[in-house]
């Protein structure tokens, strides 16, 4: 499905971190974040273990907690989701762009201003408050964020970006994971630059930086010593080898997202010209998308699935995105959700199709993919 984009430089800066008696909490760790802060404009970044961990420490420092409520999307990965169940909160699910599958502004306005309505079956309580709005950058395209941070501002709630799959995406010319209270990448071994796990937080605010740096060492405040904890925290740091990975990967930002541009490209003009295929869209504010994941959607004539297993069966391999949160089995007990709910997720998780995509590949193995589907759909 990916292959990470790696030199001898990424390589070499691990063994150079080997080579040292310090593997953790060392100088590569600040160099990485400096990097961040160098690319968005940010005041502060914090490196983690994972893009989930930076979730859930922003979501500490939004001050959610047990029964509080967060506007998000289904259309996610869960972890932007489970976060909020870390802490007993309750993630309020509104539906999504059919074009981009981003969170739509106009229901997460409807959802600020009635929030009830949007309650799921079982979990909410009246008095239940709303404290943040949390929208992802899906496959790699910013979220409306100018909408969402006016409803914010308007209720008086915090923003949690997760850009955990936009990376050097901008919104109106402006950074991703820079557009709200908080922001998060994450570095896998398919997103746009990694450090194997890993992820970082960005924001401006002095206080949340200092806390979350806090929680990420065991809740080792300013001041304290080893074995002294201020606050309730976790083993949330990256590692050294991780730091340094990441680090030299991001001096390599823009030849990644260029080169993943290119095979986008290759694939479009291909793709394009196949009845039954429909290729990704890109917003006319998007103006970089950062593509991670190239996800194609099938006519609602064609059965995805059996596609999938004939691509599968020609050597293939495709993975279906998103299955829908509220439809994962533990969040449909937990809160009662059940299909038709979100009618746009439900229908571009049963449409959409990721098919191989990474920096990595030749032109060549873009025809033999799109060479494939063709004669599928010819067969269907």
């Amino acid at each position: 499905m990916s292959s990470p984009d790696l030199i001898d430089a990424d390589r070499q800066a691990v063994i150079d971190v080997i080579n040292t008696p310090i593997l953790s909490m060392g100088k590569y760790t600040p160099a990485f974040e400096k990097t961040f802060c160098d690319l968005t404009g940010a005041k502060h970044a914090t490196a983690v273990n994972s893009g989930t961990a930076g979730l859930h420490l922003c979501v500490r420092a939004a001050g959610i907690g047990a029964g509080d409520l967060v506007i998000t999307t289904p259309f996610s990965f869960v972890a932007s989701s489970n976060v909020m169940l870390f802490e007993n909160a309750i993630p309020i699910f509104v539906d999504i762009d059919p074009r981009t599958g981003n969170i739509d502004p106009k229901l997460v306005a409807d959802a600020a201003q009635n929030i009830k309505k949007y309650f799921p079956r079982a979990g909410a309580q009246h008095d239940s408050k709303l404290k943040a709005i949390l929208p992802v950058d899906v496959f790699g395209q910013p979220a409306d964020m100018d909408a969402i941070n006016a409803v914010a501002k308007e209720h008086g709630i915090k923003v949690i970006e997760d850009s955990c799959e936009a990376l050097g995406a901008t919104y109106k010319g402006r950074p991703a994971g820079v557009l709200g209270d908080f922001g998060v990448f994450a570095f896998y071994p398919n997103k746009q630059i990694t450090t194997g796990e890993g992820g970082v937080i960005i924001t401006n605010d002095d206080k949340a930086a200092d806390f979350m740096r806090a929680l990420r060492n065991q809740g080792r405040a300013p001041g304290d010593t080893w074995l002294q904890h201020t606050h309730l925290g976790y083993n949330y740091r990256i590692d050294e080898m991780s730091a340094a990975m990441g680090a030299a990967q991001m001096q390599r930002l823009d030849e990644l997202l260029s080169k993943r541009e290119q095979v986008a490209a290759w694939y479009e003009s291909r793709l394009s010209e196949i009845p039954g295929v429909e290729v990704p869209f890109v917003e006319s504010f998007t103006t970089r998308m950062s593509w991670f994941v190239y996800v194609i959607r099938f006519d609602k004539k064609l059965n995805r699935d059996e596609v999938a297993k004939k691509l599968e069966a020609r050597g293939i391999p495709v993975r279906p995105y998103f299955l829908p949160i509220h439809l994962q089995p533990y969040m449909a007990e937990r809160f009662g959700w059940r299909e038709g709910d979100f009618p746009v997720t439900e229908d571009l998780g049963r449409r959409g199709l990721a098919i191989p995509f990474s920096g990595v590949m030749s032109e060549q193995q873009v025809d033999t993919v799109c060479e494939e589907i063709r004669a599928v759909l010819s067969e269907a």
